[in-house]
């Protein structure tokens, strides 16, 4: 019998199916060894030597493994094939003891087997072809991991002391909290400027069908005028005054054939990306299904910033093109992408699906996928097709506009009207992208034209917007910040930490501990929170991953420098000067001043006299809670107040707690249920509602009794 481990359960019982009765599939569930948790574990002084351990959540499972070996002839190590996945097989190899070439019966020879796709096909490949562990993985992964715990372990102490408990730094973390810190900055920053926009609605003379259509100013006696240059009403009032009597003639007309093509296949950012736009499916959840669709055979490795295709992908797309679309859907020749990141592993594929026939449709049904599992697979397996399709041609056409008066004092204005239309589908077929089809009517040079109105519009410039889960994963990997597997728990962890939270848009905004907690890194740790050096260690970390750098050497550049400032902060950077203000507000308690200090949730209230009162209170009020306009209908005294449990979850309850113990998860309206009494309540979803269950299930009860009678 040989023994095949993996990561997870659902992958192996997927490789179960395929490989039969002679091969015992087992899982280590994730990684089997760390650094510790609750210790630095990291020999500074030792050319970094890392301390693992074994979690005790993973104890069983090695026991568990170590009961298999013994009946084993053989092993195989098929983790997943990236760096973290070559970390597991390696620390798999020293937990289990496992020796190549080894003469010992304790010790049992091992193999690395790697395939991208959970097919009979890749899979039987791969055991065919059995490899070494690759060394420089496993060492790119472990300074990873190390450089990451040397900034956790040594930075968030540091904040600690100076600012408040509970608060964290990390290498990319940190990078991704300054780049929403910064473009609210900007935002705060953006003054509007107002702009006018003239557009005149015309009508075609000469051949019928005669329609209307819109052209817009583009020109004032033969000067280009650029969309911001009439400033005032003034001047647009002006404008559209000198064209009163104005005669409007075709002055220019060109028609083109232009072409759009396909999108490329599916990188894990753009995925990503995607899926927030088309679904608002949260990066880390997008990488939890994609996950899931990859273990059970329907996706190709779902950890990729290639665009690289396989030859049998691409055979595989057009015959499936050609037979369900037909010929002319297909280009001619297999589209090929180039990929854009720095130093991506072409070797490896985009996400595809494992098999172009594998249509949604089908496999929805046959591998019972759920609701969310269906559009993600829709999407991958939509996006890959497209890719190999024809492009979408449409017929553009541009038309210049003379706009001439008979008064001497005005000039001549010129207009121009746009329009294009889908003359063949392509790729479109399948995959939709929105486009504007505007179908201008025939007309011809010298054509003299109808005029009906002029509309002079006020239109203001927009601030740049805040991120969102796209846009903040894009900007992270055009700044080479991270890799494909660190997008999604990046965001998740600035989020987690309370440095970054959603606004009513789902757009990020930092919060007051985030823009504290920045600004402190950016002024006294400015390396660490660099989008340049950030990206400059990463590409540190591809270099050991292929061979061209030592582990050590990267670390020890990086950690002298970094340990040497740290000490010097320590003893310069004063904790007051950081997060304490003084105020006019007096403690409710003692009568002392209140200060302003800063928490792990934000601004509060602290006694001046501590540690002798030890009075704390929310920023917003001197009671400590921001009230609500509702009285607590529970002792009637006191207000419902915004209020956080001690993770940082807000809820609203009553301003005499202690005293009073009114609580709610959902903020009260300030409206009482008509039928029972009790306070209306507004969810984060959904409509408003009464805040009595038991009102709420009387309701249903009666609605069921009613629809049975």
């Amino acid at each position: 019998m040989r023994l095949v481990i993996v990561e997870s359960p659902t992958k192996a019982r997927t490789l179960q199916g395929f490989l039969g009765s002679d091969y015992k599939i087992i899982s280590s569930y994730g990684h089997v060894r760390d650094l510790p948790q609750h210790a630095f574990g990291v020999d500074l002084e030792h050319d970094f030597e890392p301390k693992y351990t074994i979690p005790t959540k993973a104890k069983k499972r090695i026991q568990d493994i170590k009961k298999e070996l013994v009946k084993a002839d053989s092993v195989l190590i098929s983790t997943d094939p990236d760096r973290e996945g070559e970390a597991i097989a390696w620390h798999l190899v020293q937990a289990l003891k496992l020796k190549n070439g080894s003469k010992s019966k304790t010790a049992k020879p091992y193999q690395r087997v790697e395939f991208h796709e959970i097919t009979k096909t890749a899979i039987e490949s791969a055991i065919k072809h059995p490899r070494e562990i690759n060394e420089n993985l496993v060492n790119a992964q472990q300074a990873r991991r190390i450089l990451d715990r040397i900034v956790g372990y040594k930075l968030s102490p540091f904040l600690w002391k100076k600012v408040a408990k509970g608060l964290s730094a990390g290498r990319v973390q940190s990078v991704a909290v300054r780049l929403v810190v910064e473009r609210e900055r900007e935002i705060e920053k953006f003054i509007p400027q107002d702009y006018w926009e003239i557009v005149a609605n015309l009508k075609n003379t000469l051949r019928q069908p005669f329609k209307e259509f819109t052209a817009r100013l583009n020109k004032i006696d033969g000067k280009t005028c650029e969309k911001m240059e009439i400033k005032n009403q003034e001047q647009a009032d002006a404008i559209v005054k000198g064209l009163e009597s104005a005669k409007y003639q075709v002055a220019d007309l060109e028609k083109k054939e232009t072409r759009r093509n396909p999108l490329p296949p599916f990188t894990t950012s753009t995925l990503q990306q995607e899926a927030w736009k088309k679904y608002h499916l949260q990066a880390k959840f997008t990488m939890q299904l994609a996950q899931q669709l990859y273990e059970i055979g329907l996706i190709t490795y779902h950890r990729t910033d290639s665009l690289n295709l396989s030859d049998e992908a691409t055979a595989s797309a057009k015959e499936y093109i050609e037979k369900n679309y037909g010929a002319n859907y297909w280009p001619g020749q297999y589209t090929h992408f180039k990929t854009k990141a720095k130093l991506a592993q072409e070797a490896h594929e985009a996400i595809r699906p494992s098999d172009p026939n594998n249509t949604p449709e089908t496999v929805k049904t046959r591998k019972n996928l759920n609701g969310t599992q269906s559009k993600l697979y829709d999407l991958i397996w939509k996006r890959f097709i497209a890719c190999q399709m024809s492009p979408a041609i449409f017929d553009s056409t541009s038309i210049d506009i003379t706009a001439k008066t008979e008064s001497q004092n005005s000039g001549e204005y010129g207009f121009r009207a746009t329009g294009q239309t889908l003359k063949f589908d392509g790729f479109l077929k399948i995959y939709e992208i929105k486009f504007e089809q505007v179908d201008l009517p025939l007309m011809e040079t010298g054509e003299p034209l109808e005029f009906l109105k002029l509309d002079s519009t006020k239109h203001q410039t927009k601030p740049p917007a805040r991120y969102t889960e796209a846009t903040l994963i894009k900007v992270l990997e055009e700044h080479g910040i991270g890799r494909p597997s660190t997008y999604a728990p990046t965001i998740s962890t600035i989020q987690t930490r309370h440095y970054i939270e959603k606004d009513e848009n789902k757009s990020f905004k930092p919060t007051e501990m985030g823009i504290m907690v920045n600004d402190i890194l950016v002024e006294h740790f400015p390396q660490i929170v660099d989008a340049g050096f950030t990206a400059t260690i990463e590409e540190s970390f591809d270099k050991i991953a292929d061979g061209t750098m030592e582990w050590v050497k990267v670390l020890r550049e990086f950690y002298d420098p970094f340990q040497k400032n740290l000490d010097e902060k320590y003893r310069n950077v004063e904790k007051k000067a950081i997060v304490q203000e003084m105020t006019d507000k007096t403690c409710p308690k003692c009568g002392a001043l209140l200060i302003i200090r800063m928490g792990r949730f934000g601004k509060f209230y602290a006694c001046s006299a501590f540690p002798v009162c030890k009075y704390t209170g929310n920023i917003t009020s001197a009671n400590g809670s921001p009230k609500i306009d509702v009285k607590c209908p529970k002792c009637q005294t006191g207000n419902v107040a915004t209020k956080r449990t001690k993770k940082g979850k807000i809820f609203y309850g009553c301003s005499n707690y202690p005293d009073c113990d009114f609580a709610l998860w959902d903020e009260p309206t300030g409206q009482k249920c008509p039928k029972c009494g009790s306070l209306m309540v507004k969810p984060l979803r959904g409509a408003e509602k009464c805040s009595n269950k038991e009102c709420g299930k009387s309701e249903k009860l009666k609605a069921q009794s009613e629809k049975t009678v």
